[in-house]
Parts: C-alpha cells; sequence; structure tokens
C-alpha cells in the first residue's frame, strides 16, 4: 500500500512486460481484473489500483472528482517507478478516468484500452438518476445501489446461468464504502465531454464492448472508434457491461494481440525473420 495523497491507497503490481495500467468500473474495484492480471502476466506488467473507497483503498470523503483520481494515478506510477507512458486499461468509469488521465497527464498514456464506457457526458436524466443513487446510498447503505445495478450488468444469459459469475460481482460491490460510492457517483455525474478530445488522442487504442450490453449501446463504441485517429474495435458476443469477466478468453485474446501489434511488433518482426533465415 502507498500514501499518494492523504489516504492509503492500495494496487496490485505483476511481471516486467509492457505496463499496463488497469482502472476499474463503478462499484468495483481492483479484482476486476483478476483474470487479465493472471491471464496477461507473459505480456504485461499490471498494475490495478482500487480507487479511493474501494477495496482496500481507505476511504477519505464523499468529493468524487476524475481529476483527483487521475492525479492518485499518476502518483502511483511514481511511486511503482514508472516514469515513462503505460497502457491505461478502463471499463465504464475506468474509461471515463482514462480519458481524464490522458487529458491531465498525457505522456503517461501510450496506448488505451476502453471497455464498455463512452466518452459523451452525463445526460440531464443520467445526473438525475446519479442523484438518487446517491440519496439511497446515504438513506440504506451500498446494498441498495448494488441491488439495483446488479441485474443491468450482465447479459441475460450470464445473469440467469451463471451464479458464481453473479455472486463475485455481487461481492465486489458490497465491499465498496459509502465515501467511495458517494465519491464517484459525483464524478461521474459531473464528467466532462470527452469527444472533443478523441480525434487528438494520438496513441494506439482497443475498443471493447459486449454485444449485450444493457447499459451503454454498441453504437457509442462505434462512435468512438470512428472519431478517435488509430483505434480498432472489438466486441463480444455473450457479454454484457463486464465483457472482461463474461468473455475472459476472448477479452485477453484481444488486448494481446493489441499489445503484440502495438509494443512487440518490431520484436516480433525480428524473431519471424530469423525464423525464416532472412538477414
Amino acid at each position: 500500500m502507498t500514501r499518494p495523497d492523504d489516504y492509503l491507497m492500495a494496487w496490485e503490481d505483476s511481471a516486467d512486460r509492457v505496463p499496463v495500467l488497469w482502472l476499474h468500473g463503478f462499484p468495483f474495484n481492483a479484482t476486476l481484473w483478476d483474470e487479465q492480471i493472471d491471464g496477461l502476466t507473459d505480456v504485461a506488467r499490471s498494475i490495478a489500483p482500487d480507487l479511493r473507497g474501494f477495496g482496500l483503498s481507505a476511504p477519505t470523503d464523499d468529493r468524487g472528482d476524475l481529476a483527483r483520481y487521475a492525479d492518485d494515478c499518476a502518483r502511483l506510477l511514481d511511486h511503482v517507478g514508472l516514469t515513462g507512458p503505460v497502457v491505461v486499461a478502463g471499463l465504464s468509469m475506468g474509461g471515463y478516468l482514462a480519458y481524464e488521465l490522458a487529458r491531465r497527464h498525457p505522456q503517461r498514456v501510450a496506448g488505451l484500452v476502453l471497455a464498455a464506457t463512452r466518452a459523451t457526458p452525463e445526460s440531464a436524466e443520467g445526473k438525475a438518476g446519479r442523484d438518487a443513487a446517491a440519496a439511497e446510498v446515504r438513506a440504506h447503505g451500498v446494498e441498495a445501489v448494488a441491488d439495483a445495478m446488479l441485474p443491468k450488468l450482465l447479459a441475460p444469459d450470464s445473469y440467469e446461468n451463471r451464479p458464481d459469475l453473479v455472486d463475485f460481482v455481487a461481492e465486489m460491490m458490497l465491499a465498496a464504502t459509502p465515501e467511495g460510492v458517494l465519491g464517484a457517483l459525483a464524478a461521474m455525474r459531473d464528467r466532462p465531454d470527452s469527444r472533443p478530445d478523441l480525434p487528438g488522442l494520438d496513441v494506439p487504442c482497443l475498443v471493447i464492448h459486449g454485444e449485450d450490453d444493457q447499459l451503454i449501446p454498441v453504437s457509442e463504441a462505434e462512435d468512438t472508434v470512428a472519431a478517435l485517429p488509430d483505434a480498432d474495435l472489438v466486441v463480444l458476443p455473450g457479454a454484457g457491461h463486464l465483457p472482461n469477466l463474461e468473455q475472459p478468453e476472448a477479452f485477453n485474446a484481444a488486448v494481446r494481440e493489441f499489445l503484440a501489434e502495438v509494443f512487440y511488433g518490431d520484436e516480433d518482426e525480428d524473431e519471424e525473420q530469423d525464423d525464416n533465415g532472412v538477414d
């Protein structure tokens, strides 16, 4: 654990490969990425923080701000000795944070993996929903938000036929502190419009989306890819808003190919030439 500012932040760190900063969604924690940390350990050094008030990270207050989260992550990268650019992978709220990190600390971003997220700001209806959710948390605790969200997070088939996965997701949600949930709700409610930034994000990007996402339609992922200068879209059948958990092998394969093409491309080409006897 480390103290990047005024609270204790927990994180996971693995391997000595291409560094990937995994940013979890709402209201989860770093264990969201267990399948990726384990499955990609041969190609990625994974750093997966718990944001304020989630997982093992200490709660501070309920003041939510993406800029605050982004600065926390930049300080964490410094703490683990990563002063150069890294691949930033974010799911849902983690995607909003990835955009914020690219705005505030562009020199830290070598590439983006954007999963089940959107570039648009919160709508008026969405803001009202965030405020209503916050009122529920204050009145009834984190369980109120978890119960309302859970059926919408997974593809219908996953929700109905994979009880172990449902239990895992519920356990992550219920581990969040009220302060963490309230802060994240405010941060998502007040997030900026990232669409004007997309044409200027001249780093490789991989956009991954579940075909059965009930919270963000695939069309938004398509719009994001169309606006980015260097991006590919992978749509995963049988996955909802948590494609990395519902289809981990396909998700990992897409990330592995992305890392190989972008960051190991020259090395792989040299190895292929050596194998073929080409000088």
